[in-house]
């Protein structure tokens, strides 16, 4: 028979699957960013993808592009590895996640800055809008 305990254990345990399902995607999408974020600047930078900015065939082809100097290349490459690695860690010390998160997130936004600025097909964005919005999910879920 259903009372008032029985509910209120019921929703108790619904918050609780709700809480661990929601920390199992924030780690998913972490490691997704982390892990895509490196592949791209340790290991396919100087590979073409359709995704670069222009006709960039590089990473560094892109910013050139961009119209950016080599420094930014270099710069802008530290804070992402330096971001994605703290993601990465912050699945097991939390405390590195919101601060990771927030600079990704404003990375990605940078980068689509930088794709409308050339005028390169929305096509050329998806990568960083997937990105910015796994980041947002990581930072205020």
């Amino acid at each position: 028979m259903w009372n008032v305990f029985t509910f209120a254990s019921s929703n108790r345990i619904l918050n609780i699957a709700v809480m661990e399902i929601t920390s199992l995607i924030k780690t998913a999408a972490q490691l997704i960013v982390g892990l895509g974020i490196l592949n791209v600047w340790l290991i396919r930078n100087r590979k073409a993808t359709s995704y670069r900015g222009g006709s960039a065939t590089s990473l560094k082809a892109e910013f050139a592009t961009y119209g950016l100097p080599t420094a930014m290349f270099y710069l802008i490459g530290a804070l992402k590895i330096t971001a994605a690695v703290a993601l990465l860690i912050g699945i097991a010390l939390p405390q590195f996640i919101a601060p990771a998160a927030t600079v990704m997130a404003i990375l990605m936004a940078g980068a689509i800055g930088m794709h409308l600025k050339v005028h390169d097909t929305a096509q050329k964005s998806i990568p960083a809008a997937i990105v910015l919005m796994l980041c947002l999910l990581i930072r205020f879920a």
